[in-house]
């Protein structure tokens, strides 16, 4: 790519606002599993009997399972929120980006 088609983009309102709501978006949805997985990895630390507790009587799984199991679907939900967006919102402002390229 030309230096001069590089500059071209970064000085596209477009592309500034799709850097702009694609790095905001993504912060949000990293610090909310950072969030929840450090509770997790803080909780096993500091207070492991409340996931060491059997789930029933005589029950050999953990309530750790399924919060373990939960952690795990949340990081899917959140990929699943993120590639929803990106195929959405994203990519019409990319296209947008490109679209005014060809205008040029």
């Amino acid at each position: 790519m030309k230096k001069e088609m590089v500059e071209q983009i970064k000085a596209n309102p477009h592309y500034q606002e799709l850097l702009a709501k694609r790095t905001g978006f993504s912060i949000k949805l990293s610090i909310a599993m950072l969030t929840v997985y450090c509770i997790f990895i803080l909780t096993i630390a500091f207070y492991p009997e409340v996931l060491g507790t059997p789930l029933a009587a005589g029950s050999v799984t953990t309530v750790g399972i399924p919060v373990g199991i939960g952690v795990i679907i949340f990081a899917f939900i959140l990929t699943g929120i993120y590639t929803k967006r990106a195929n959405g919102e994203f990519d019409d402002l990319n296209n947008k980006v490109k679209q005014s390229l060809k205008e040029d």
